[in-house]
């Protein structure tokens, strides 16, 4: 069959294969928030590459935009579960983007095992699998979370890892199995993503600066749960996308076959109070609310990304914080945001699971029910 210019053949096991010599790129949890545009940014830069997504589809409803869905614009979309991935998919694909996983602390802390079992578990299956297919670049989006009760000091690739809950615990156990594989010509890096913001497809507003804007546009009011002195440092998704695109471009001169890496930018390190503030003076002066007898936020860490600042040249992060909020009160207005309850809604991710599992759609391992 043809795809675009690309000559596709589907072999007996549902495996593609490719006639043509382009690029082959397969991304998994394609259909979340980092993946709405990861998709849409690769599709504009290597118009020719055959790009592939695999999802689960748990928020594929949940598309905040009045255009076209960005996985129309991929060459394939396979569902499944990472749990139970078949390795023909990988069948001449050139490049791996691992972006599936149990997205945030409040869905893992309720789901701890199953968190472990697909941000690690699977991670690592995945990533043997498609070392054994010799994909060229495996990609594995990691988190600054692991680095925990971090204090005021600066945290670099090689200072203590110190991972508070499931997610950040999946993400170093995921990190130290993919740097004691055998990888032979496969490049490997771990991007330790600084906290996601910006606008997306696909809208989530259960982070920091996001919710910050939500709130401040429907209650014109910024309530901070915890005393604002949490260390938090930012990436915007669009520039999540650029340094995803340096990783699977990298070759082993520029940060060796296995790579662990900060991803985000030194000047995107701010206090959670900090960033409130820059929201409300944006919008003319909106109240702040911070409460001071909250218990101590334990996971606060500062961040240098001088290592990725030095090797991803050409990529490096092009928002700031003023432009991510101008970016987030337009895209919101552009839907015609008006949601007072938007926490009880689809725009935080926890709450599309247990909809999910209370009409039995999922079980409490987070499968689909039969």
């Amino acid at each position: 069959m043809l795809c675009g210019n690309r000559e596709i053949q589907v072999g007996k096991n549902g495996s593609l294969n490719y006639k043509n010599n382009f690029m082959r790129i397969l991304i998994t949890g394609n259909l979340g928030y980092v993946g709405a545009g990861l998709v849409s940014q690769l599709r504009s830069k290597y118009p020719n590459a055959f790009i592939a997504g695999y999802d689960l589809g748990y928020f594929q409803n949940c598309l905040t935009t009045k255009s076209v869905a960005p996985e129309s614009k991929l060459d394939i979309q396979y569902y499944g579960d990472v749990r139970n991935f078949d390795e023909n998919i990988l069948n001449n694909i050139d490049h791996v983007i691992h972006l599936a996983a149990i997205s945030n602390d409040p869905i893992g802390n309720k789901f701890a095992d199953v968190t472990i079992e697909v941000n690690a578990n699977a991670s690592i299956d995945i990533a043997k699998k498609a070392i054994s297919k010799k994909v060229k670049s495996f990609v594995f989006a990691s988190s600054c979370s692991v680095y925990g009760a971090g204090g005021d000091a600066v945290k670099s690739e090689s200072s203590k890892v110190d991972p508070l809950t499931p997610y950040a615990i999946s993400k170093v156990q995921t990190e130290n199995a993919l740097a004691s594989l055998e990888r032979g010509d496969t490049i490997v890096t771990c991007l330790r993503f600084a906290t996601a913001c910006g606008i997306s497809d696909r809208l989530r507003l259960d982070l920091v600066l996001n919710d910050f804007v939500a709130s401040a546009l429907t209650f014109k009011k910024i309530e901070i749960l915890s005393d604002g002195t949490p260390w938090r440092p930012l990436i915007n998704v669009k520039d999540m996308a650029r340094a995803i695109d340096w990783a699977i471009s990298r070759n082993a001169n520029n940060g060796g076959g296995y790579l662990v890496c900060n991803a985000g930018s030194n000047q995107w390190n701010f206090t959670v109070k900090e960033l409130a503030d820059y929201v409300s003076v944006y919008l003319g002066g909106i109240e702040i609310s911070v409460n001071p007898n909250a218990p101590a936020d334990k996971r606060s860490y500062r961040v240098s990304f001088d290592l990725f600042t030095s090797l991803a040249t050409g990529f490096l992060p092009e928002m700031d914080v003023v432009n991510t909020i101008d970016e987030l009160v337009v895209g919101l207005k552009n839907i015609e945001f008006d949601d007072a309850n938007f926490r009880k809604s689809n725009f935080i991710r926890l709450n599309v699971l247990n909809s999910f599992i209370e009409n039995k759609t999922l079980n409490e391992n987070l499968s689909w029910s039969k």
